[in-house]
């Protein structure tokens, strides 16, 4: 489940523990950013050469394909310039809706979960062949397994217990290689805080959606 949503207490869940991807921008750490992706055949070398174009993201409870995408897009932003693109397509609702929008010419740019383009890159590559990064938003934790709040504690710490020792199994190997994981790392809600400071500092910057 996504944190932000966690965070916003939108469901009451306990986060166990995160995915610690296999790629050098996570560090060794349960971590993910969101990859802007645009055409590879496209002009664009920044990401301001998209501003005045179209952009979309998903779904509003989401952190990679809404709350990244517009906490990164506050630093672009002034007085005179409150508004960056001439048209925000919203409502995409899945990272496979980005990717096919932005393939497709639909919209320009658009927020997809990096660790998720990882995995489609490596399975599916004939879907990402026709895309490049053109900027990458800063890392936040990544999306956790979950289980219910009245989960008893000792439950809870079972859990999390058998998520963080599992990369020491022989077993392991081949679901990490197939899931570009390294392990797993133990989370809990407060871990998922990030994702509620880039909502408050857009909202006070009054940007509620991207724009």
């Amino acid at each position: 489940m996504c944190g932000y949503p966690v965070a916003l207490q939108l469901a009451r869940v306990v986060p166990l523990a995160a995915p610690i991807p296999r790629t050098a921008w996570a560090a060794g750490r349960p971590v993910y950013r969101s990859d802007l992706i645009v055409r590879e055949d496209t002009t664009f070398r920044r990401l301001e050469d998209t501003f005045g174009g179209r952009a979309g993201w998903t779904v509003e409870h989401s952190h990679s394909g809404f709350n990244a995408f517009r906490h990164h897009l506050l630093q672009y932003r002034t007085a005179s310039r409150p508004t960056l693109y001439g048209e925000m397509v919203p409502n995409l609702v899945t990272a496979r809706a980005v990717l096919d929008s932005v393939r497709e010419g639909r919209i320009d740019v658009g927020p997809l979960d990096a660790y998720w383009h990882l995995l489609i890159a490596k399975h599916s590559p004939t879907l990402t062949a026709g895309v490049r990064v053109l900027d990458s938003t800063e890392v936040a934790t990544i999306p956790a397994f979950v289980t219910a709040a009245s989960t008893p504690a000792s439950t809870i710490n079972a859990l999390r217990h058998a998520f963080v020792r599992a990369s020491r199994h022989p077993w392991f190997r081949e679901y990490a290689d197939t899931l570009l994981i390294e392990g797993f790392a133990a989370v809990d809600t407060p871990d998922y805080a990030r994702t509620l400071e880039w909502d408050r500092a857009a909202k006070v910057a009054g940007y509620a959606r991207p724009a």
